[in-house]
């Protein structure tokens, strides 16, 4: 039996993952950009306009089909914005920052969006007669699923596994010797990553370390 399908539902949860995933990859370009790589800019992709960055199948087939089965987790990604570390002069940590910046603006986005959330479900009875008894329920769940989405893709993108950001990370601060040592098993990064995504190993991080996030920011 095919699970119940509530398009509403869909796009309160597509709606925020889209701006996730395309401020993740502007925050990567501006921070290139102000370090010294223009690449991204005159590519046109320090905007927020979603044709810009929108990936057919990452952007929208993915996450609406993960929606339309019921999946308990959506995922999507943005076009990566191009960067040209060459023009970072080698500096291992101005890569490092601009590796960081997606997930670091993810992380600011959750915060924000939990204290939205808050705001609203704080001062409810003052905005119902702001904003109609149907619309204020809906805000909540948006904002509730912006900071649950954020808190996975932040988090997500700084596991230490190539070729999340994460693993780009971890071998520009390692010293030279070990990360000679570890290149060897960058090409495997995306199997490795696989397993930790249909493993125990998911389930765990999502219990241990994003729930316990998620209730401290969105509990009622």
């Amino acid at each position: 039996m095919l699970p119940s399908f509530d398009p509403i539902q869909m796009m309160l949860m597509i709606i925020p993952l889209l701006f996730a995933v395309i401020v993740h990859e502007v925050a990567h370009g501006y921070v290139a950009f102000r370090l010294g790589d223009p690449t991204a800019k005159l590519a046109g992709r320090l905007s927020l306009n979603p044709v810009r960055h929108i990936d057919p199948l990452g952007s929208l087939i993915l996450p609406a089909a993960l929606a339309i089965s019921g999946s308990q987790v959506i995922f999507g990604y943005a076009k990566p914005v191009p960067v040209n570390f060459s023009n970072l002069m080698h500096s291992r940590w101005k890569m490092a920052a601009v590796a960081a910046a997606g997930a670091a603006a993810n992380l600011l986005l959750a915060l924000i969006s939990g204290g939205v959330f808050q705001i609203i479900n704080h001062f409810k009875p003052i905005g119902e007669g702001l904003i109609s008894g149907a619309a204020a329920p809906l805000l909540l769940q948006l904002f509730a699923y912006s900071a649950i989405i954020n808190l996975v893709l932040g988090f997500f993108n700084l596991l230490p596994i190539p070729p999340l950001d994460g693993g780009r990370i971890l071998t520009l601060l390692l010293p030279a010797h070990i990360r000679q040592k570890i290149r060897p098993i960058e090409p495997l990064g995306f199997f490795i990553l696989i397993l930790f995504l249909f493993t125990n190993l998911f389930d765990l991080f999502v219990s241990f370390l994003i729930t316990p996030l998620v209730n401290l920011l969105i509990q009622g």
